[in-house]
């Protein structure tokens, strides 16, 4: 079998030539992709890699999908950009069909550009909404690396790197009722969380301590704001997991495969809410560009008209009831947002998978493997998964 670990590399190879002007905050896999199709990577040394990670969930449609290719292509020879200044049809298209997709009572979107923007100009909405000044997020949580997004992460303290944070900030016990109702109060701007904590290993929120955390900010007064980022678009097998708890939120935000691989982010809301604000209360260059709004209206229809949801509520079925073998001691998560727990350090698991071809990646808990695969895996797929797990030992006590 062919080895992955401590290939040679010359002057040439990106990895050397990335490191010598960039600087090095990210931890590389073993490889080179060339090009990619489907749900494969093919790799410039000639391995063809199944890709369970997809770019960290953003690959919703896997790669080359040709829905997807043809509505950026047409729209790049169209109009390749124009900013905020003036109305698009693209974007409008883009908006509407996201706003049909999403939970009900979310009307209006402001579209950016990552997880991260979504996420900080959401919280930047429900201070300014409610006129308080402190925010709740949940254990686990990951929102993102900015300023006000990085401030209710979960220990972000190790690297938040700025002097003080922009409000007070305090956190929820997962899965903690009790606390949830005595920590939501009428001093709290909002409470953000994530249906399933992705960085977390997919630790997806009991519908309960959910359901609380709904009834809570209503009584008091604050906003609830559903972290889909890496949750939604269909990876949950509803279009945002919270449908499938039956949480309506009061602010979304969306981002990874909101664009299929195109960097784009959005934050949905009511019209209570956006009546709040007007010209110049926020902004963006590039959020809602006509690349990326081509890419958002091309996505939600390849999901609704292949009937992706449903293959990821059958394909998540099949990976609980196949891949619980070898190393894998249970399976968290929903949809294609999936949690494997391993019996050993979970970057072992992930190092001997891509010996066997397979690309899956690791999270914040050291024993747990994610599975974030595009919409459209097949059956073939999770064999292969399956086969490649039961070659590998179980650890012995």
């Amino acid at each position: 079998m062919m080895s992955v670990m401590n290939e040679p590399m010359n002057p040439a190879d990106p990895r050397i030539r990335e490191a010598g002007v960039t600087i090095p905050v990210y931890g590389q896999l073993p490889f080179v992709p060339e090009r990619a199709s489907g749900c494969d990577i093919f790799t410039r040394d000639g391995r063809r890699i199944l890709d369970l990670y997809g770019g960290h969930a953003v690959a919703a449609l896997g790669y080359g999908h040709p829905r997807l290719v043809k509505a950026i292509t047409n729209q790049t020879r169209k109009l390749l950009f124009q900013s905020n200044a003036v109305a698009l049809d693209v974007r409008a298209d883009a908006a509407e069909k996201l706003v049909e997709v999403a939970p009900k009572g979310l009307q209006r979107v402001f579209f950016v550009n990552s997880g991260a923007e979504a996420n900080e100009n959401a919280l930047r909405m429900a201070c300014r909404t409610t006129g308080r000044k402190k925010v709740l997020a949940i254990t686990g949580s990951f929102h993102g690396r900015t300023a006000a997004a990085a401030a209710v992460t979960w220990n972000s303290e190790r690297w938040y790197g700025f002097p003080a944070k922009p409000f007070e900030v305090d956190f929820i016990p997962r899965d903690d009722v009790g606390a949830a109702n005595s920590m939501i109060g009428s001093d709290i701007a909002a409470v953000i969380f994530e249906p399933v904590q992705g960085v977390a290993g997919a630790y997806d929120l009991s519908p309960k301590f959910v359901s609380a955390l709904r009834t809570a900010t209503s009584k008091h007064g604050a906003l609830l704001i559903a972290d889909e980022v890496q949750s939604g678009m269909g990876r949950c097998g509803q279009f945002f997991a919270v449908q499938a708890l039956g949480i309506a939120p009061d602010i979304l935000t969306s981002a990874k495969a909101l664009g299929g691989g195109i960097p784009c982010g959005a934050v949905l809301c009511g019209h209570a809410i956006a009546a709040n604000f007007g010209a110049g209360d926020l902004g963006t260059t590039f959020g809602g560009g006509p690349i990326a709004a081509a890419a958002i209206a091309a996505t939600i229809d390849a999901i609704r008209d292949e009937n992706l949801l449903q293959n990821v509520r059958n394909s998540e079925i099949a990976i609980r009831d196949k891949c619980v073998v070898g190393p894998v001691r249970k399976i968290q998560g929903m949809g294609l947002l999936l949690g494997l727990v391993c019996d050993r350090p979970a970057i072992e698991v992930r190092d001997a998978l891509l010996e066997h071809d397979i690309l899956t990646g690791t999270s914040g808990n050291p024993e747990v493997l994610r599975i974030l695969a595009p919409l459209v895996l097949e059956s073939q797929h999770i064999d292969q998964l399956a086969l490649a797990l039961r070659d590998i030992a179980p650890a012995t006590d």
